[in-house]
């Protein structure tokens, strides 16, 4: 299992600190574009819209210029990730994604190359994953739901964000060492998860502290494991995979943002400053790091693609090696 020790330090601490805000004139030049789109490839109410709202102001001051952000959901995010890879380099169009980014080759045909085809601005930051159930359901911990599992397999249900996700992959994981088995809800996007978590429609829901965190604070959803390798603050109560007997077990979402290939490279180092400057304000960053239990990384291009790439080959081996199909 992949761990953060190994694939986030080495990634990104050599590129972290030529990822901070410059000043200089280019801050001044105005920006090519009358508007600015920021293409979410998600439904509203996911992690990654939430994250595009929250900045979108900050990127308007920033710029100079009108920012939309627009929700292009589809595909496990391909849909709108494609209209970015063929939009113009200009500066008018920008893209947010999740974890499904590095994922979604080794699922489904797409019409354009994940590592070719977008230029790589910011690694934002990266979030264990909770597995989650109904406070009204009677499962208290993990070691409820492994016995309930072994004694009607799969009967129980999980849902996530969709076919192909780190949720999903993980639970696939997860069950595989634990010996049960579970049956798999996708989901179109993470507002969709969480109506149907919060109105018990799904035994369990495997998602991103980013998600679910203000849920759990809520008293909404029932915490009942996280895939850190140690407990988050917010989250003391709740053990770790690893603390439940599945050693070296680690599992992180992860956010990033991209621009169409060929986007000239002051134009993506402007981009990338005005993000960081605006996550870095203080009610924001606030809202990352407490709300959304985010750990920002601030990776830049470099270490995004790094990322990426990586991704690619961890995860697209768990889809090969249980025979993952798009879907399921």
């Amino acid at each position: 299992m992949p761990t953060r020790r190994t694939f986030i330090t080495t990634t990104i601490a050599a590129t972290a600190a030529g990822a901070l805000p410059r000043s200089g004139s280019a801050q001044s030049t105005p920006w090519p574009a009358s508007t600015v789109t920021v293409i979410v490839p998600f439904p509203a109410g996911g992690s990654v819209d939430q994250l595009s709202r929250l900045m979108q102001s900050g990127l308007q001051q920033r710029l100079g210029t009108t920012v939309i952000v627009e929700n292009k959901p589809g595909a496990q995010g391909s849909i709108g990730t494609g209209q970015v890879a063929r939009s113009k380099p200009d500066g008018a169009t920008w893209l947010m994604v999740f974890d499904t980014h590095a994922v979604n080759p080794s699922l489904q045909a797409m019409n354009f190359d994940t590592e070719k085809d977008l230029e790589p601005v910011l690694l934002i930051g990266t979030a264990p994953h909770i597995l989650c159930t109904h406070p009204g359901r009677a499962w208290k911990s993990f070691a409820d739901v492994v016995s309930a599992a072994k004694k009607e397999p799969g009967k129980l249900t999980y849902g996530s964000i969709g076919t192909g996700s780190l949720g999903h992959l993980t639970m696939v994981t997860l069950t595989k060492k634990a010996g049960i088995e579970m049956t798999h809800v996708p989901f179109r996007g993470g507002g969709p998860l969480l109506n149907d978590a919060l109105a018990g429609h799904v035994d369990f829901s495997i998602a991103s502290t980013a998600l679910v965190n203000p849920q759990i604070a809520a008293g909404g959803l029932r915490p009942l494991l996280q895939t850190g390798a140690t407990r988050l603050g917010a989250l003391k109560d709740v053990p770790t995979a690893i603390e439940q007997g599945f050693a070296g077990f680690e599992s992180y979402a992860w956010w990033g943002a991209f621009g169409p290939k060929g986007t000239p490279e002051p134009l993506v180092s402007r981009m990338r400053e005005a993000m960081i400057a605006t996550f870095k304000e203080p009610t924001i960053a606030a809202q990352l790091a407490d709300n959304m239990q985010m750990t920002a990384t601030f990776g830049d291009g470099k270490a995004l693609a790094g990322w990426v790439t990586q991704q690619l080959k961890i995860w697209g081996d768990v889809v090969r090696e249980n025979g993952i199909k798009a879907g399921q």
